[in-house]
């Protein structure tokens, strides 16, 4: 499996190259096939299997390789952990490291070290795909799906003016739940909008956006609203493996992203957010006590949140 990478041409190949050379061609290999798998050095240089490659060859070799297949990330992440916790029960000493890890960062992304993952820096930029994603991969992650109730009313009743500035700052309320919890924004249409969680604890971050965007947009009706009657909203959120593609339209022939669909004009009320079963078993005991009791609609099973309403 071949991807692009949007970054070669910023990253620090050379302190990864000297990085490398610091462990047996052996180690090198089992590290890169670990985030590259069928990831083959010999066929890359033309070699038959198990001929000697040298020290130097090998890491320049594995480190071009990453950066043009899109995998350099992903590798830079895995010497981190085995340098930090050691891989198979063997203890590895990255030298310079440290550098590698400071390419990485210039070139516009963040380290975490609780999660030992790099996010795209969200003072820089925001990408659809985290700066990471590439045709076809896909991950596991929680759709938050929003929906304006009774928007073509809205629209007949008030000026055009008036619902560009209301939607313009519904969209702000929704962008900035998403993004702050390391989510995306993969559509906004007239009327509604979905938002993807891809790191972190991905359950409860779509869930406590989801949370936020419907209190935000209780305290705008009665405070700063221009339109002549309330912004309602159904949302809905779930989890699922979600196939990424640069092609917006594609990805919304996800499975995933079609359930939660599904469950937002099934099952949510206005302004309130109804929670798939599935997901709902892994959030905090404190949060689950905010919801209702479990519910069914067309044999979907769900949790119901409102603002002010009682479980």
């Amino acid at each position: 499996m071949t991807r692009k990478t949007e970054n070669a041409g910023i990253i620090n190949a050379g302190a990864c190259r000297k990085c490398l050379q610091s462990i047996p061609v052996d180690s090198m290999i089992r590290f890169a096939k670990l985030v590259h798998p069928g990831y083959s050095i010999y066929r890359r240089l033309g070699l038959t299997e198990g001929m000697p490659v040298s020290n130097q060859n090998a890491a320049e070799r594995i480190v071009a390789d990453m950066i043009q297949d899109g995998f350099y990330i992903d590798f830079v992440e895995a010497l981190v952990r085995a340098d930090a916790e050691g891989y198979m029960g063997r203890r590895y000493a990255l030298r310079g490291l440290n550098d590698v890890v400071s390419g990485v960062i210039q070139a516009g992304y963040s380290y975490d070290k609780v999660s030992g993952r790099f996010f795209e820096n969200q003072r820089e930029r925001v990408t659809e795909n985290w700066g990471r994603l590439q045709e076809g991969d896909e991950r596991r992650m929680t759709v938050l799906r929003l929906d304006i109730a009774g928007n073509s009313l809205l629209v007949r009743k008030n000026s055009r003016e008036k619902i560009n500035r209301a939607y313009r700052d519904l969209r702000a309320i929704v962008e900035r739940a998403v993004t702050k919890r390391l989510g995306r924004l993969w559509s906004w249409e007239g009327d509604g909008a979905l938002g993807v969680f891809m790191f972190g604890t991905i359950e409860q971050m779509a869930v406590y956006a989801g949370m936020e965007i419907l209190h935000e947009l209780f305290f705008y009706n009665r405070l700063e609203n221009p339109l002549e009657s309330p912004i309602a909203v159904r949302t809905a959120v779930h989890i699922g493996d979600v196939r990424y593609s640069h092609n917006p339209v594609e990805r919304l022939k996800n499975e995933t992203i079609r359930q939660v669909v599904e469950l937002e004009s099934r099952a949510a009320a206005s302004d309130s957010m109804a929670v798939s079963f599935n997901l709902f078993m892994s959030i905090d005991q404190g949060i689950t006590d905010l919801f209702t009791r479990e519910k069914s609609q067309g044999g979907i099973k769900f949790r119901l949140y409102s603002v002010g309403a009682e479980p």
